[in-house]
């Protein structure tokens, strides 16, 4: 995975209204923590910090008080109408190490013919993965799958150098039987007078 280098400048004033004054200059306030240091409050700039969490667990460099870190995003505020980012929380890593993040979960290949419907219990699974390794998403195969089959997190093959952090037995993806429509009422009632005519 690529590393995204940001531009960053240390925050030593906070609130609301120090908050609305950075965002106004597209600019996105964020707190850096982790490996038991003191938490460093920082200012990115908005369009770049956007463009990069394009990338599920993008892995960020920044120059701190002249220290060089790495890090990943653990926590994005969005605006709820505008989608804008509000804040966001940093967790400092190191190469080699391994943290625990979330990837997406895609599919590929069709179902059994019929009426069936794939339903994502999960979407994500927790997996543990080396800080500058962590797969953006893993892809499992549904071909064949009819309803009532179901696929867990144990059964999913995960990226070389992931494990699974979360429950094994937990259900991710299941087939499920299209349900046909109920006719309306007024059709029902309609269809029992021409049929008693």
């Amino acid at each position: 995975m690529a590393e995204i280098k940001l531009a960053n400048e240390v925050r030593t004033e906070f609130g609301k209204g120090v908050a609305r004054r950075i965002r106004r200059a597209d600019k996105v306030p964020g707190v850096v923590y982790g490996h038991g240091a003191e938490p460093v409050h920082v200012t990115l700039p908005g369009h770049e910090l956007l463009l990069a969490l394009r990338t599920a667990n993008v892995l960020i460099g920044l120059e701190i008080e002249g220290k060089s870190a790495l890090v990943i995003p653990k926590a994005v505020q969005r605006h709820p109408l505008k989608g804008t980012i509000e804040h966001v929380d940093l967790l400092t890593v190191k190469r080699g190490e391994k943290v625990e993040v979330e990837i997406a979960v895609q599919t590929e290949g069709d179902l059994a013919p019929g009426a069936n419907l794939l339903e994502f219990v999960q979407n994500t699974l927790l997996v543990e993965a080396e800080a500058t390794h962590i797969p953006e998403s893993v892809t499992v195969s549904v071909a064949g799958l009819d309803a009532g089959d179901s696929i867990v997190a144990k059964d999913i093959e995960l990226p070389k150098g992931s494990t699974l952090a979360g429950d094994e037995d937990a259900i991710v993806i299941q087939v499920v039987a299209a349900q046909a429509e109920e006719p309306a009422a007024d059709e029902a009632a309609a269809e029992d007078e021409a049929a008693e005519a």
